[in-house]
């Protein structure tokens, strides 16, 4: 189970994820987590959070963002809020690292999922191209974790149809999501003491 501190990286989109709150701490009320992304990283699909309700609180650099097919550009000091259900994507579009301060509420099984998707990266089990695994991994993880996010397309009920059948195969002949992430790393104390005054501020702030 990922603790205050605990840091994980996709070395394919650029992602580093250094959890500040986490939904053990929090009674799943909400998890936060420091974002850092490298010049042109990108998440790595537009996904939907179904119940969980997403904000970012730019810290430095520019990250552009498409929610529900609207673009816009986010920089140092702004915002962006990204509803439950609402199917979205983003990618820095600096030339310098960005770093925001992200918050899921509720919190769901955030830590577990990036723990899960991020070591299926570390352990080269994705594409060196877009940073998604195979089909049989998606399976598994829309098996486990549909409730906190899935891609947006197809729609839903065509993943349904393809996943549940594919997730039910995936498990039988031994996919199994990696799982806590390894290696798992941790932040200097100080350094994450450094994020949690301000972290109330994420909602007011946003666009």
């Amino acid at each position: 189970m990922a603790r205050n501190g605990d840091i994980v990286e996709h070395p394919v989109t650029g992602e580093r994820i250094t959890f500040l709150e986490t939904s053990e701490e929090t009674e799943g009320e909400y998890a936060t987590a420091e974002l850092r992304v490298r010049p042109h990283g990108f998440v790595a699909a537009p996904h939907i959070h179904p119940i969980a309700e997403e904000s970012f609180e730019i810290r430095s650099g520019t990250f552009t963002f498409v929610v529900d097919g609207e673009e816009r550009q986010v920089r140092a000091g702004e915002g962006a809020t990204v509803p439950a259900g609402t199917p979205h994507a983003w990618w820095n579009s600096g030339e310098d690292e960005g770093v925001a301060i992200v918050e899921f509420r509720p919190a769901l099984k955030t830590e577990e999922f990036f723990e899960s998707f991020f070591g299926l990266a570390q352990d080269g089990k994705v594409s060196q191209k877009t940073g998604l695994p195979n089909a049989l991994w998606l399976a598994a993880i829309f098996r486990s974790y549909r409730d906190f996010g899935y891609i947006a397309r197809p729609p839903l009920l065509v993943q349904r149809a393809i996943f549940t059948p594919l997730g039910a195969l995936a498990w039988l002949i031994g996919y199994r999501l990696p799982r806590p992430y390894p290696p798992r790393r941790r932040a200097p104390v100080a350094a994450v003491d450094l994020w949690q005054a301000p972290l109330r501020t994420c909602r007011s702030d946003n666009a």
